[in-house]
């Protein structure tokens, strides 16, 4: 560890995820046991940073975390330093302002070398300018969306993934003796890696992602035939999955978030599609934030534990504004900047989209069996 490095801050941003509080342990007990150097937790993400609210965390404080959802330092999805709404006009508009100034006063103030970010691609975003500033940043990849660029997987995927499958497994029973179509809506923005692999998990017959617009006209013939043989049809719907020549559908909108759009509702527009083109009994689940909640799956928990020791080793390099990544199953780093801006999205190539496809898998495209790459090791 750098001689001046004596005063660690860590801090989660975003939306809570499962296996968040895995890192915290892992970056705390290793500061503190391993290198004997202080760690402050700072509350409730970039908020705790302009507010200036910040606590010291010793072993005892992270200790008995690790199976805990959630985050116990809190997370904030609406304090983005470089913007960030400190009012109204008249008019209603939000005032927007660059607060980074206050997030590096509160780091000076608390005597903080270094500063652990753990979050997705917006939390690295907010965390850029403060990196910029000179001030040493050290990112763990979090997000149950998967869609960080730069490493193979990101921790909380699992969970979310194990959540949504057993929720598609539980619909299938019912589904099967009202003979209905069921739609399941899941999270991921404008990735579809949560609902491709539980819905080849779960056997789901048509899966609907981001990344390959669909017919809904395709999608009610699939749904015909599926209805023809067993008589009851799945099908799972990426919160931001889109019809062919149409737009992703918006739940709702919130003018003073760095990220206003909230994807929801294209679940009930594909069951209310296909009943109205099948005549087939169709109805709707939306799960939600239950795919954020709840303790991390053992795999999660690992791979935490794993992220935040790595990100202390990385820290103790000397490594400066550096991003821990897993890439060929193995811990690495990459720049924090190379992350801004940017999302990882399911390739359309992607192995397990062939492997769907040649079992019968829909994607309401009316493709068939494509030719694939080689099989990535996050999803194996």
């Amino acid at each position: 560890m750098s001689p001046s490095t004596k005063r660690l801050g860590i801090l989660t941003g975003g939306g809570d995820c499962p296996g968040l509080n895995a890192v915290i342990r892992a970056v705390a007990k290793t500061a503190i046991l391993q290198y004997g150097i202080e760690v402050i937790g700072i509350e409730d993400g970039f908020q705790g940073l302009i507010e200036h609210r910040v606590r010291p965390l010793g072993v005892k404080d992270v200790s008995g975390i690790l199976t805990r959802g959630g985050t116990v330092l809190g997370t904030n999805n609406k304090a983005n330093p470089a913007r960030y709404c400190t009012g109204r006009l008249p008019n209603g508009d939000p005032i927007w302002e660059d607060v980074t100034d206050k997030c590096l006063a509160t780091l000076t103030e608390e005597r903080i070398d270094a500063l652990i970010v753990i979050g997705g691609d917006g939390t690295m975003a907010c965390a850029a300018p403060i990196a910029a500033a000179g001030f040493n940043v050290i990112g763990v990849p979090k997000t149950i969306d998967n869609d960080l660029v730069g490493t193979e997987i990101t921790f909380g995927f699992l969970t979310a993934v194990a959540t949504a499958t057993e929720a598609l497994d539980r619909l299938h029973s019912t589904a099967d003796s009202h003979h209905r179509a069921m739609v399941c809506e899941v999270m991921g923005r404008n990735a579809g890696w949560i609902a491709l692999t539980a819905g080849v998990a779960s056997g789901s017959d048509v899966i609907l992602i981001p990344e390959i617009p669909f017919d809904l006209r395709k999608v009610a013939e699939d749904i015909e035939r599926r209805m023809r043989g067993p008589g009851f049809a799945i099908i799972v719907v990426a919160e931001g999955a889109r019809p062919l020549h149409g737009q992703q559908v918006v739940g709702r909108f919130d003018p003073t978030s760095p990220d206003p759009i909230r994807f929801g509702g294209i679940g009930n527009l594909v069951a209310t599609e296909i009943q109205d083109l099948t005549g087939v009994e169709t109805r709707t689940t939306v799960l939600g934030h239950t795919q954020r909640g709840g303790t991390p799956i053992s795999p999660d928990r690992i791979l935490a534990t794993n992220f935040g020791f790595h990100a202390m080793s990385v820290l103790a390099s000397g490594k400066r504004n550096r991003l821990v990544v897993r890439e060929n199953n193995i811990f690495t780093d990459i720049d924090l900047f190379a992350t801004v801006g940017k999302q990882r999205l399911v390739p359309i190539d992607h192995p397990l989209i062939a492997a769907a496809r040649a079992i019968g898998t829909s994607f309401g495209d009316g493709a068939g069996s494509i030719v694939a790459k080689p099989m990535p090791t996050a999803l194996v």
